[in-house]
C-alpha cells in the first residue's frame, strides 16, 4: 500500500514538473508582436501617455468603470504600482465622468491614462474584453497579453515572468 501510494505522488509529481514545463515553453515561446498604432484621447483631468514615448517595461492595462471584473484586479493594480511596475491604463466603452469616479473612489494605479473614444485602439489591440493586461517591452512589442482580472497566479505564471525575460535582454 505504501510503495503504491509513493509511486502515485511521484506520477502526480512528474506530471506537475511536466505541466509547469510546458506552461513556462509556451510563455517563453509567445511570438512577439509590434504594438499597434492606437488612436486615443486624454482621460479629462488625467495625465496621459504617449505609448512611443513610454521608456522601459509597461503594463497597458484596458479597462472600463462599468466592468465588473476591473474593479475586481484594481487593488492587483494598486499593488503593482506600488511595488513600482509602470501601468498605463485604456479606458474602453466609458464616459470621462464615470471612468474618473471610479479612479476617485477606487485610486489611480495609472502612470498615465487614455481614453478609447470609439474603440479603434480595442480593435486594433485584438481586445475581447476588459480588463485586458499586455506586457509591452521597451522596443514596443507585446510580450504577453491577459484577458481577464489579474490573480496571484496570472502574476506568478505570466506577468512577472514576461517582466522578468525583458529584464535580463537589457
Amino acid at each position: 500500500m505504501m510503495r503504491a501510494l509513493r509511486l502515485a505522488a511521484l506520477i502526480a509529481l512528474a506530471v506537475l514538473a511536466g505541466v509547469l514545463a510546458w506552461r513556462v515553453y509556451q510563455s517563453e515561446m509567445t511570438p512577439r508582436e509590434p504594438l499597434p498604432a492606437l488612436t486615443l484621447a486624454p482621460l479629462e483631468g488625467r495625465a496621459g501617455f504617449d505609448p512611443a514615448g513610454i521608456e522601459g517595461t509597461y503594463l497597458l492595462n484596458v479597462w472600463g468603470s462599468w466592468c465588473a471584473p476591473c474593479r475586481i484586479e484594481h487593488p492587483v493594480l494598486m499593488a503593482l504600482r506600488a511595488e513600482g511596475v509602470a501601468i498605463y491604463g485604456i479606458n474602453w466603452r466609458d464616459t470621462p465622468e464615470a471612468a474618473n469616479a471610479f479612479l476617485d473612489e477606487l485610486g489611480n494605479p495609472y502612470a498615465g491614462v487614455m481614453q478609447d473614444v470609439d474603440g479603434a485602439s480595442a480593435l486594433a489591440l485584438a481586445i475581447s474584453g476588459a480588463p485586458e493586461t499586455l506586457v509591452v517591452s521597451s522596443e514596443g512589442e507585446i510580450l504577453a497579453r491577459w484577458p481577464g482580472p489579474i490573480t496571484a497566479d496570472v502574476l506568478r505564471n505570466r506577468i512577472y515572468p514576461a517582466l522578468e525575460r525583458d529584464a535580463q535582454r537589457h
